[in-house]
């Protein structure tokens, strides 16, 4: 595919996700595919799309950043979530050709076992809830510094005697200028829909269009990130808020996930971001100051990469990720 049908399919998708969000504004399910999937990219907010990783687990959040992965890395991702559940995920990448680089991964989130009870309150057993998804995804490196990318994604969740089938594709374009130290992200995500519901009704996807933005400042070593989220979704009841809909100021940062990473030479960085939406609506529910905020470190020996990252996803308690990945080659 060359330059140019890339930009035209990248048109045609961001456009069918404007129309899909247009006429599915309330509620969607599968949800879990917003939690962040690399250790490094939650560290930076959990939405980070720009950020110049060599990190298979990219994979899931930006398919045009796949070029950067290295030929045959092996990325594991573990995350602690609420009490009780787990969540995780593995992303493998291989070269192809000078320009092309596949991905494969999966993730999923298990909410452990709980009691089945009536409307009555009788208990009738207990009963398990999943959360999982299978990607492949394609990057290309389209010039000198443009790459796009796009990872198809299976999806299918149970709860109970309840399940449901999705089918959904995430699309990417990165601009890159290593010299210059800069990278430009958009990125469609979650566009499709349900192939099996519930029930009677099918719900929407969380569709989302995000623009990231990074950059490392020429004479110091610290590279800032800056990425807008929800960019389909400016309508003010669509934003929790304790005092009714909020203010158009809040709207503006409830789309802003703000990161920085303190480069320590090659093999050491430490990470730190702030997410507004998470931060107010944390707070408002009773989870304090500094809940939006977000910590993590990194660490590069030779083949191996590992990721730790801090950040607080609900009120009951905060969440802990790792990434490990290995060269192959």
């Amino acid at each position: 595919m060359n330059e140019k049908r890339f930009f035209i399919a990248a048109s045609l998708l961001l456009c069918c996700a404007l129309h899909l969000r247009a006429q599915n504004a309330g509620t969607s399910v599968f949800d879990f595919l917003n939690l962040p999937t690399s250790a490094h990219a939650a560290a930076l907010g959990g939405s980070n799309v720009s950020i110049p990783d060599d990190d298979a687990s990219l994979l899931f959040l930006n398919p045009a950043l796949m070029s950067n992965a290295g030929d045959q890395a092996v990325s594991l991702s573990f995350l602690t979530y609420m009490q009780g559940c787990k969540a995780g995920n593995a992303a493998w990448t291989k070269g192809h050709g000078e320009r092309g680089t596949w991905g494969i991964g999966a993730r999923f989130v298990g909410y452990g076992t709980m009691k089945e009870t009536t409307i009555e309150g009788l208990e009738q057993g207990d009963f398990s809830a999943l959360d999982m998804a299978i990607s492949g995804g394609y990057s290309y490196a389209l010039s000198e510094h443009w790459a796009g990318g796009a990872t198809g994604n299976f999806i299918y969740s149970k709860y109970g005697a309840f399940s449901s089938v999705a089918l959904a594709a995430n699309l990417g374009l990165n601009y890159f200028d290593e010299d210059n130290g800069l990278w430009f992200s958009l990125v469609g995500v979650n566009l499709g829909g349900q192939l099996k519901a519930f029930g009677d009704h099918h719900e929407a996807l969380p569709y989302d269009v995000r623009l990231g933005l990074t950059k490392q400042l020429a004479n110091a070593p610290i590279r800032f990130s800056v990425t807008m989220v929800d960019l389909l979704r400016w309508n003010p009841n669509q934003y929790y808020s304790p005092d009714g809909d909020p203010s158009s100021g809040r709207v503006l940062t409830n789309h802003l996930v703000l990161g920085a990473d303190i480069l320590l030479g090659k093999p050491l960085y430490l990470s730190v971001g702030y997410n507004f939406r998470r931060g107010y609506e944390l707070k408002a529910a009773g989870s304090g100051h500094g809940a939006g905020l977000c910590l993590g470190a990194g660490l590069n020996v030779k083949k191996l990469k590992l990721a730790f990252a801090y950040a607080k996803y609900h009120v009951s308690a905060p969440s802990f990720m790792l990434t490990a990945q290995y060269g192959l080659r």
